[in-house]
């Protein structure tokens, strides 16, 4: 057998490091505005962790290690922050992360069409904690972004509370290969022909 292509370049399995949690010195990556599911403005920060961080270019390796075709930022480096609560003001969330990207840069927010535009590459603190969600019917643990702070507060930074899921879980969609038997479930009197 030949080596395969970047065979040196792939993490084996197993080879996985998660990220740690509590503080971490950030860059932004880019800033996003989109409306959310139910048409609610937000903006989408995509960080990754900087040189000086204990896990410097975390999500950039990630991303370049991604062999699939249509690769995406991952997951866990980015954030989506609604920008008005449900009474129609400013979230506490979105006005944490632009408090932590002024201080963290000694800057002011420039308001407007350009908005986006003067995030990228600057610094900013996150903050990660264990948080509990709902994939495919079942409730997993995953490391996520809890909060922006000043990058300079990043590293004193507590470790957060663990977020518990307190959702309900969706049901599982019953299949033919959920059934005990393994066979399909016909009706009687059923007019079309079985297809075998």
């Amino acid at each position: 057998m030949q080596k395969p292509n970047s065979f040196d370049d792939v993490n084996a399995g197993g080879d996985f490091t998660p990220i740690e949690t509590g503080g971490h010195h950030a860059i932004i990556m880019s800033v996003k505005e989109q409306k959310s599911s139910t048409g609610k403005d937000m903006v989408v920060v995509a960080i990754d962790f900087a040189k000086n961080d204990s896990q410097p270019g975390y999500f950039k390796n990630q991303f370049d290690n991604d062999t699939r075709p249509e690769k995406k930022w991952p997951y866990q480096g980015v954030q989506y922050i609604v920008t008005e609560d449900a009474d129609g003001k400013c979230s506490r969330s979105f006005k944490g992360f632009i408090t932590a990207f002024e201080k963290s840069n000694n800057t002011v927010t420039n308001w407007g069409d350009k908005f986006v535009n003067q995030f990228k590459n600057k610094k900013i603190g996150v903050v990660y904690g264990e948080v509990e969600e709902e994939y495919n019917g079942e409730i997993k643990t995953r490391r996520r972004i809890r909060w922006f702070c000043e990058d300079a507060k990043a590293v004193e930074a507590s470790v957060p509370e663990k977020k518990y899921f307190t959702g309900s879980i969706p049901k599982k969609v019953d299949s033919a290969s959920d059934k005990n038997d393994g066979f399909m479930n016909i009706p009687e009197n059923a007019d079309e022909e079985i297809p075998f």
